[in-house]
């Protein structure tokens, strides 16, 4: 009985280590697998809102989201069985959009909610890696370094807020000018020159509900644009100050050398 339970416990353990943590092979074979299929889900509801979409395509992308339902049932679970606070985990952000990723798909309730996979983007840090060829460039690698997290977090949150701003105005407008927002594809061009802040006016919203959408997003744009400049701005001002800082030490020691070399 106790041996059965080292085991079990051993193989948590195990489970965990694979599950939660990307140092091993297996788990980051696990890591890959998960954000592959996050995508793969994601861009197989998109080709679902494509219009006179052939049976067959209908049926291979059913099979599509059928199989990445089950494996991130299955993920959730084993996320819930390794943790060692379950209950924080299932109310933390991770839990809630990890649940509201399949819950939906199990009531049938006719609301597609699988546009919030997108959230699961957010496990993924990307580490930018750039070639050095001056010293104003490596000031400004050294910058994206520093700011690496934060940036790539933005750039994340960024092609989400592109998503879910497509998916909304083509709800709102699709009854409207269904001629001009055919699919959540062809919104993309909307939600990108909206939030871009660039709106070249060949497609526009002309109900009250997307008029109302879009002045939030073009708010919610001005901040976009705003946020990289801020980060990489105040990254190469504490770089460019280090480097100063650095210069002048150094400068301080050969001079001190010289003067120790003339007293001698």
């Amino acid at each position: 009985m106790r041996t059965c339970a080292l085991e079990i416990s051993g193989m948590r353990s195990k489970l965990k280590r694979i599950i939660e943590q990307s140092d091993t092979r297996a788990g980051k074979i696990q890591d890959l697998a998960i954000q592959a299929l996050i995508l793969i889900s994601v861009v197989s509801f998109m080709f679902e809102t494509l219009p006179d979409l052939d049976p067959l395509w209908v049926k291979t992308l059913r099979v599509i989201e059928v199989f990445c339902v089950i494996v991130f049932t299955i993920e959730y679970i084993l996320r819930i069985y390794v943790s060692d606070r379950p209950f924080r985990f299932i109310f933390s952000i991770f839990g809630i959009f990890d649940l509201l990723a399949i819950v939906p798909f199990y009531l049938a309730t006719g609301i597609d909610w699988r546009s919030l996979r997108a959230f699961r983007f957010l496990r993924i840090f990307q580490i930018f890696k750039l070639s050095r060829y001056s010293k104003a460039m490596r000031r400004f690698v050294r910058a994206l370094r520093v700011i690496r997290e934060e940036f790539t977090l933005f750039l994340i949150i960024t092609f989400i807020l592109i998503f879910f701003s497509a998916i909304g105005i083509y709800y709102l407008e699709r009854e409207a000018q269904p001629e001009v927002f055919t699919s959540v594809f062809e919104s993309m061009w909307w939600a990108i020159s909206t939030l871009t802040t660039v709106g070249y006016g060949d497609i526009y919203p002309v109900t009250a509900g997307g008029k109302i959408f879009t002045y939030f997003i073009l708010i919610i744009g001005i901040a976009i644009i705003a946020i990289p400049a801020g980060l990489i701005s105040s990254a190469m001002v504490e770089i460019r100050r280090e480097d100063h800082n650095m210069e002048e030490a150094m400068r301080a020691k050969r001079e001190k050398e010289i003067r120790d070399a003339l007293t001698k």
